[in-house]
This record gives structure tokens, sequence and C-alpha cells, in this order.
């Protein structure tokens, strides 16, 4: 039997299945894979990688030689399962049927992920809105994290449906269970990637925002040592002294005047080759 139900609803399945199954599963204490003798027991956080809703529906399934039922949190997952399930429904394939149909648009989802990101370094490389990139940068993070556990539950199920130590699937399913851990595999491998690229993107981001730091800086000090020396001759004409003879002098203020520009010419010219500005 092939059913998938709403978790509130397992007593609707509970004649098929081990009596101790249904107070094990009341209490929500289902780990990613756990096998008993002639049955096995798994869940994993579903994830919409193809929807921007990003809220997990926990998914648990119960599989043995004849049956196989999803127990599902909400009626979100509910209908995910409905449509992945095979239109012939037979026996325990029909596990390697719904995972290969799950996992069937993940890859060119991917590569679309990886153009936004791409899209993204492109713009702040041409634009100025650094709040905008760090913001971008923060939203993929999240999302590849979450891809990242998504996946690696489900190699970690396959696995073990592939190793059958109960002997519940077929030949053939095991293989297929084979083939969908290395796609979980190379899925996982395709966002750690993705994830490693965010992360030189935003020490990239930063490796900016400190130069530009720098070059303020260093404007600023450009300035201050550019007015230091006019800032000695104010001090020093500003101390009270009625014998300084720049002060009697006719030409005095002029001088004074002529003298700052020279100062300012000086140490303009000295920056510029010392490529200090």
């Amino acid at each position: 039997m092939i059913k998938a139900l709403i978790t509130e609803k397992i007593n609707e399945v509970a004649p098929y299945m081990d009596s101790h199954v249904i107070d094990y599963l009341k209490q929500g204490k289902t780990e990613t894979f756990e096998e008993f003798e002639g049955y096995y027991l798994f869940a994993f956080d579903w994830y919409d990688v193809l929807t921007d809703n990003n809220d997990l529906s926990k998914l648990t399934a119960y599989c043995d030689s004849e049956n196989v039922f999803f127990f599902c949190e909400d009626e979100r997952a509910l209908n995910m399962v409905n449509r992945a399930l095979p239109s012939e429904q037979t026996g325990n394939e029909v596990l390697h049927r719904f995972f290969f149909t799950l996992l069937r648009e993940d890859i060119d989802d991917l590569d679309r992920l990886e153009a936004e990101i791409t899209d993204a370094e492109d713009l702040a490389i041409s634009g100025n809105d650094t709040r905008s990139y760090l913001d971008n940068i923060v939203r993929f993070r999240k999302e590849l994290i979450r891809r990242k556990r998504y996946y690696e539950q489900l190699s970690d199920i396959f696995e073990n449906l592939k190793i059958d130590d109960e002997k519940v699937l077929s030949h053939d399913a095991k293989r297929h269970f084979a083939i969908l851990q290395n796609r979980a595999e190379k899925l996982c491998s395709n966002v750690l990637t993705l994830r490693d690229y965010v992360t030189q993107m935003r020490e990239a981001c930063q490796a900016q925002v400190d130069i530009e730091q720098n070059q303020l800086m260093k404007f600023f000090t450009v300035i201050t040592a550019l007015f230091l020396p006019l800032t000695l001759l104010v001090g020093w004409y500003g101390m009270n002294f009625t014998n300084m003879p720049e002060l009697t002098w006719k030409y005095g203020y002029a001088c004074v005047i002529g003298f700052s520009i020279l100062i300012c010419t000086v140490m303009v010219l000295w920056f510029k080759k010392k490529k200090w500005f």
C-alpha cells in the first residue's frame, strides 16, 4: 500500500504498520534514518528549492517490503508528495521514483542561483550600492546553508537505503538509490562550491570597503599635513608680541600670504611626486 497523509491522521494506516510505530512517530523522535526489523523509518526537513518559500516542512516515511507511507507536517508538503508520487504505484519501488522526481529540477535551480549570484557580483562591480550587495551576500549564504543541510539529509537516507541491511528493497531499488546518493552528493558539492564563491565575494567586498576607507584616511592625512605649516604660522603670529618687525612692515601681510601659498604649492608638488594623492 502506498499512501501520503498528514501526520495527525496516522491512525488511518495503523493496521499496516508495526504496533510500536504509531507511538514512536507521535512522540516526534524520528531521526534522519532508523532501521528496525523488517522496516525503515526516516525523516527529513523538506525544503522547496523551486519557490521563494523558505519554510521547512518535516516529512517522515515508513517503508517495509510491501508498504510505503509518507507522513507530512502540513498541506504544502502533502501536495508535494502527491505530485511527486508516480501514477503507477507498486511496492517500495515507488520510493526511488519519488526521490528522483523530488530532485529532478534541483540541478537546474542551482544553475539559476549561480547565475543570480554572478549577476549580483557584476552589479556590485559596476555600481556603488555596497549595502544592497552585502544584503544579497547574507541572503545567498542563508539559502546555501539551508540547501546544504537538505542535501546532506537526503544523502544520508540514500546511503542507508542503498545498503538495505533489513533486506526490504529489491536489487534494482538499491542500485537506484546508489545513483540518487551520487546525485545528492553532487548537489551538495555544488552548494559548497557556491558557498565558497559567496564567501570570496564577501571578502572581496570587505577588501574594497577597506581600500575606500584607507583612501579617505589618506586624503584627510594629506589635508592635515598640508595645513600644518599654516597652523604654525597662525600660532606664531597669534602670540602677543608687539615688537615683531613684520607687524610694522608695509608688505608684511602680503609676504605672509605669499609665503603660505608657496608652502602649500611646494607640499602639493612633493605629495604628487611621492604619489600620495
